[in-house]
């Protein structure tokens, strides 16, 4: 590979799914990558990867739900590599279950990942990308415009994503810093797998259709590329601009499409 750029990404949930294919489609396309997750382990066969393909890749484990974690990353990164271009708050999670039956435990852990932890990525970045002129991509869903039964929590959480998105494109004019907000529809991901402690269990199926479910590196593409160009907000898929233009226009259809589709909280 000819390398073409000299910036650097980093990408936190870069372990699996979305993050995974970011990874290597921005080191494809020359750039540096800082790969982060809790999953050391697949951090560096992700690493070996982008390195066996002609990239550059720089593992630094982060859980987004220790501030510590992610103040350490942030200077790890500065110290091995000296500056920080773009940053991809892309770790998070799902929790599940209906708003009457969840517990302020479950609450408590879905927000300060999505949340804090997303926003707190962006904070300890922020000094860095200022002296580059960077960008940020905050990856949300498009669950943060739709009803959410028995995954209330989560569009809640993604919720906020984009107000915390439409918020530091305000805080940050005049600082040539842009950030873009990423709302995706269904892609292939982990999230079905994953119970509300945060143990991950391969055997459980996803509920979603999978005859609309965008592979990874298509999403990753897009991604990419509306970071690039500075979008503000980014919809997609196909399936998800839809979602989203029926609920501003007809909320009651979509109302009665979400709601059939619903299984019982159990």
């Amino acid at each position: 590979m000819t390398k073409t750029k000299e910036e650097i990404v980093w990408i936190t949930g870069a372990s699996s799914g979305i993050g995974k294919a970011m990874a290597i489609e921005w080191a494809r396309l020359g750039y540096k990558v800082v790969l982060s997750s809790r999953r050391k382990e697949l951090l560096g066969k992700l690493a070996d990867i982008i390195r066996d393909s002609g990239g550059e890749a720089l593992v630094i484990p982060c859980d987004i739900m220790d501030e510590t974690s992610i103040e350490n990353a942030v200077q790890q990164i500065i110290k091995d590599w000296g500056r920080l271009d773009i940053v991809i708050a892309n770790a998070g999670f799902g929790v599940f279950g209906s708003i009457e039956n969840l517990t302020a435990k479950d609450w408590n852990r879905q927000l300060q990942g999505n949340v804090t932890g997303l926003a707190l990525t962006v904070k300890y970045a922020l000094p860095h990308l200022k002296k580059s002129k960077g960008r940020i991509g905050l990856v949300g869903s498009v669950g943060a415009y739709l009803p959410n039964p028995n995954v209330g929590a989560y569009g809640a959480s993604k919720a906020a994503v984009n107000s915390i998105g439409q918020t530091l494109q305000v805080e940050l004019m005049g600082n040539e810093v842009s950030c873009t907000t990423m709302h995706p529809g269904f892609v292939v991901s982990e999230i079905a797998r994953i119970d509300n402690d945060g143990i991950w269990h391969p055997e459980a199926t996803d509920s979603r259709p999978s005859h609309l479910m965008w592979p990874t590196d298509k999403a990753a593409k897009v991604m990419i590329k509306a970071i690039l160009k500075r979008k503000r907000n980014y919809v997609f898929t196909g399936h998800g601009r839809l979602a989203v233009w029926l609920q501003r226009w007809f909320p009651a259809v979509m109302r009665s499409i979400i709601s059939k589709g619903a299984k019982p909280d159990s």
